[in-house]
């Protein structure tokens, strides 16, 4: 009988709530909604208007989402309002609890304030190729926390914002430089050799004309002459490219009589004449 008198206590005062607040509550939902969709199309819109003023990738994404948490706070203020609560000492205490966890989120928020730094200073966008501590790729996009790189085996690199910002940054922008060499008999001509490799380099369609690639002595080795060259190829085809390349210098400096020598030492044996205690 005491359980049937609670649980009809509690229905009741789940109806006089209902009653009492219901418009409060659909007014509440029909707001948020409301505003939710308004975000999003301020947002859409943000981008579009950003995307005819030619305005960086990066950039524009940014300003749209922006723009998209600014609506959506001030949308959550409205819906908090309609039940009549201050919203002061709310923000007061969300204070003291942002204050009190900033020691404990040093780490990201530095990420968020080097993302801050990268988004304004741009020194790199979406699809430009970077190397930053020992890991090189595509930029796929760059948010408040972190930039993310693409390589060509489909690997996603996730780089924390605070280890790009003050290091050293190589931007080599949509393509890759390949350094490779190839040691040549010192017998043969050296300027067949070039002119076979460069031949090489400038039959694949892949390999940017410009800058032009670079083929010439690069050292003179213990047992070889040896040829460098460098050439710039698209990142996403890096490896695929320099294995392809490598493979045609090596058949065409065959084909054209070119040895490419191995290693080799002249030792040279001298006798002990007869009786030498040397």
């Amino acid at each position: 009988m005491e359980e049937l008198t609670h649980l009809d206590e509690i229905v009741r005062t789940i109806i006089d709530f209902l009653v009492q607040y219901s418009f409060q509550i659909l007014g509440a939902v029909i707001v948020l909604v409301i505003g939710v969709l308004i975000a999003r199309w301020v947002s859409r819109l943000v981008v579009k208007l950003c995307e005819k003023a030619d305005l960086d990738l990066t950039l524009t994404k940014f300003l749209g989402q922006v723009i998209k948490v600014l609506v959506l706070t001030f949308v959550l203020i409205a819906v908090i309002s309609k039940f009549g609560i201050s919203i002061a000492p709310i923000i007061a205490a969300l204070g003291a609890i942002l204050f009190g966890a900033s020691f404990a989120v040093a780490g990201p928020l530095s990420n968020y304030g080097a993302g801050l730094v990268i988004i304004l200073t741009r020194p790199f966008v979406v699809g430009n190729t970077i190397q930053v501590k020992d890991v090189s790729g595509v930029v796929e996009e760059v948010k408040l926390a972190a930039t993310v790189l693409s390589t060509e085996d489909g690997e996603e690199i996730t780089i924390p914002n605070k280890h790009i910002v003050g290091e050293v940054l190589t931007n080599s922008f949509g393509c890759r430089i390949v350094e490779g060499r190839v040691g040549i008999s010192f017998a043969d001509d050296a300027e067949k050799a070039i002119a076979v490799i460069r031949g090489v380099i400038e039959s694949f369609s892949r390999i940017p004309k410009d800058p032009a690639p670079i083929v010439g002595i690069e050292a003179y080795g213990d047992s070889a002459v040896n040829i460098g060259m460098r050439y710039w190829v698209p990142t996403k085809d890096y490896y695929k490219t320099l294995y392809a390349v490598n493979l045609s210098v090596y058949q065409q400096l065959k084909s054209a009589g070119i040895t490419i020598p191995f290693p080799q030492h002249d030792i040279h044996i001298r006798s002990r004449e007869a009786g030498s205690t040397i």
